[in-house]
C-alpha cells in the first residue's frame, strides 16, 4: 500500500523545497487546576467596600480582561467555557477575531504556535491523498463532491490538499465547492490570498463570502459556522478538522460529597431542583468557575506552576469551585455513561472536562456523511478526518487547559485575548456523539499520528523530495533544504515523550459498511 501511495504522490509533487519551523506545537504540558471553594456570587473574601476600591484602581493586563471582569462583577463567576469563548472569539480583543496587536499572526515563526501543515508540505499532501482514496473506495462520484475545512488557520493545509487533488483530474472535476468555516475576518483574507490569489475578488452572499480557487475553477465559500453550509443528500462531503476541536470551549467539573439536606420539604422560596434535596449524603458534580484573582496577586501568591512562564503579567483570573449546582453541572456530566461511571466508581475528587461544542460538530459531521431522520440520505457517502491531540485510550480529559504565547507555556488566565487557549480532545466522546447522531456512519481510530502518517507513506514521499533537493544541492542553502525536509517529516512522526507522532491522533468518520473495509491510514488498503 505504501508503494501505491508513493507512486500517486510522485505525480502530486508540488514544491520541491520546504522550510521547517522549529517551534513547539500547541500540544504542551497541561495545567494542573487548583480550585478554591467560593460561592457562585462571591468574588473576594475582603470587605465589599475595600473590594470595590481595589477594583476601581486595578489595572487589567488587556482590554478584554477588563471586559471579562466587568461582566463577572455583574453576574458572578462564569463557566470556564464562557471564559474560553470570550478569550478566543470576542469581537473586540478575541484571540482569533479581535486582533488587538498590530500585525498579529497567531501561527508560525512570528506567532504563538506551529501546526503540522506549517512544518512540512507532506502533511497536507497526505491528507489530500487520504480523501482521494476515500473518493475511490466510495465509487468515484463524478459530481457533488464538497471539501469542507473547519478552523483553517492560514489555509496552508487546504492549499496543500488542493494542489495535490488537482493532479487527480476526475476527482478535481467532481468538486462542486470548497467550504472554509472561519469566523475571523483577518484569517479569511489570509486564506483567500493563499487559495485564490491576492488580486482575486471576494463577494458576499447570504451564505458567506465567495472567491475562486487558483488551482481549478472551483468556488471557495467562507462561512462563519458549519451550519451555514447546505446539507444536501446527494452531496459527498469530505470534511477535515485539524487542530480545531482542541480550541472549542470546555466545561470542567469536580465530584464532591454533599451532606444530606436537613429539610427535604422545599419552602415556598426554595428554587433548587428537587434532585438536589436528599435525605442521605450524595455524590454530585460541581462546576469549576472563573473569577478574578485578588488585587495585587503575584505569580508567587498564585503559585504559578514551574511549567508555565512567569514572564507574563500575573494571571487576571483563576478557577474556583461552585458551592452549589449550576445548570451545567446538573446535565452535562449526566450526558454520557462514561461520566456517570466516573462519578460512581471514583467518587469525590474526580475531575472531568466536557465539551458540548465538540458533540455538536461531531453530530453535524456524522449527519452530513450518514444522514439522519431530519436529513435522510439514501446512501451514506463522504468522510470526516479529525486530527488533534488528546487521550486515545477512551479516558476522559482532565486538567488539560493550557495557554500558549510566543511558543511558551503560560497561564491560560494571563493576558486574555493575547494567549492561545486549548484543551485535550475527548476522541471517545466524539465517536460516541457521531454514532448516536447517525446510524449511517462508523468510526475508525483514534490512531497515533505517527502510525497514520507512516501508513500513508510519509517516508516515501519525503524521500522523493529529498532526492529532488539533493539533485539540485549545488549550494549550502540547497543542501540545508534537503536536511530540513528530513527533520520535518521525522518530527511529525516522532513517538518519543511529547512527540507529535504520539501526542496527536487521527480519527475518521465513514459511511457504515458492515466492517468490510478499513480506511487507509487506519489499517486498510487502497480500493481502486
Amino acid at each position: 500500500m505504501r508503494s501505491t501511495l508513493a507512486r500517486a504522490l510522485l505525480t502530486a509533487a508540488g514544491r520541491s523545497f520546504m522550510q521547517s519551523r522549529a517551534f513547539a506545537p500547541r500540544a504542551s504540558q497541561s495545567l494542573s487546576l487548583r480550585a478554591t471553594t467560593l460561592g457562585v456570587r462571591s468574588l473576594s473574601t475582603t470587605p465589599r467596600l475595600r473590594n470595590l476600591e481595589d477594583e476601581l484602581e486595578r489595572k487589567w493586563s488587556t482590554p478584554l480582561a477588563k471586559r471579562l471582569a466587568d461582566a463577572i462583577s455583574a453576574t458572578g463567576p462564569v463557566p470556564l467555557a464562557s471564559f474560553m469563548r470570550m478569550c478566543l472569539t470576542a469581537d473586540i480583543g478575541g484571540y482569533y477575531t479581535g486582533a488587538i496587536e498590530e500585525g498579529r499572526d497567531q501561527f508560525g515563526l512570528k506567532g504563538d504556535f506551529v501546526t503540522s501543515p506549517e512544518i512540512s508540505q507532506v502533511f497536507g499532501e497526505l491528507i489530500g491523498i487520504w480523501f482521494v482514496t476515500e473518493w475511490m473506495a466510495q465509487g468515484k462520484q463524478s459530481q457533488g463532491v464538497e471539501l469542507i475545512e473547519v478552523g483553517p488557520g492560514r489555509g496552508t493545509l487546504m492549499d496543500d490538499m488542493l494542489r495535490t487533488i488537482q493532479k487527480f483530474g476526475k476527482l478535481a472535476n467532481s468538486i462542486d465547492a470548497v467550504y472554509m468555516v472561519e469566523a475571523s475576518p483577518q484569517l479569511r483574507e489570509v486564506q483567500k490570498n493563499l487559495l485564490c490569489g491576492a488580486d482575486a475578488p471576494m463577494t458576499e452572499s447570504k451564505v458567506g463570502y465567495h472567491s475562486v480557487c487558483k488551482y481549478m475553477s472551483v468556488p471557495i465559500v467562507w462561512t462563519d459556522t458549519v451550519k451555514s453550509i447546505p446539507n444536501a443528500s446527494e452531496k459527498m462531503p469530505f470534511i477535515v478538522a485539524h487542530e480545531f476541536f482542541d480550541a472549542l470551549p470546555i466545561h470542567a467539573f469536580q465530584c464532591v460529597e454533599v451532606p444530606a439536606t436537613q429539610d427535604i420539604k422545599p419552602s415556598p422560596s426554595d428554587l433548587s431542583s428537587p434532585s438536589t434535596r436528599t435525605s442521605q449524603p450524595t455524590v454530585q458534580w460541581r462546576e469549576m468557575l472563573v473569577s478574578p484573582t485578588p488585587p495585587g496577586s503575584t505569580h508567587d501568591s498564585l503559585r504559578t506552576p514551574a511549567s508555565q512562564s512567569r514572564e507574563t503579567p500575573p494571571p487576571d483570573f483563576q478557577l474556583t469551585l461552585a458551592q452549589a449546582n449550576t445548570r451545567h453541572s446538573l446535565y452535562l456530566p449526566e450526558s454520557s455513561p462514561r461520566y456517570r461511571a466516573i462519578r460512581s466508581q471514583v467518587g469525590p475528587g474526580a475531575l472531568i472536562e466536557v465539551c458540548p461544542d465538540a458533540a455538536l460538530y461531531a453530530t453535524d459531521f456524522a449527519v452530513r456523511v450518514g444522514g439522519s431522520a431530519q436529513y435522510p440520505k439514501a446512501k451514506p457517502k463522504g468522510a470526516a478526518l479529525i486530527l488533534d491531540y488528546g487521550p486515545g485510550d477512551g479516558t476522559v480529559p482532565t486538567n488539560s487547559l493550557r495557554g500558549i504565547r510566543r511558543h511558551r507555556r503560560v497561564s491560560p488566565f494571563a493576558e486574555p485575548g493575547l494567549t492561545d487557549l486549548s484543551a485535550d480532545v475527548d476522541f471517545a466522546g466524539i465517536a460516541e456523539s457521531a454514532l448516536r447522531a447517525s446510524e449511517g456512519v462508523e468510526v475508525h481510530g483514534p490512531v497515533d499520528q505517527g502510525t497514520f502518517l507512516n501508513l500513508m507513506g510519509i517516508k516515501e514521499r519525503a524521500e522523493m523530495l529529498i532526492r529532488a533537493a539533493a539533485a539540485n544541492a549545488k549550494t549550502d542553502e540547497a543542501k540545508q533544504h534537503a536536511s530540513d525536509i528530513e527533520k520535518a517529516w521525522m518530527r511529525l512522526v516522532d513517538r518519543g515523550p511529547g512527540g507529535m507522532g504520539k501526542v496527536y491522533k487521527a480519527l475518521a468518520i465513514l459511511p457504515e459498511n458492515g466492517g468490510w473495509r478499513k480506511p487507509v491510514g487506519f489499517g486498510g488498503d487502497v480500493v481502486v
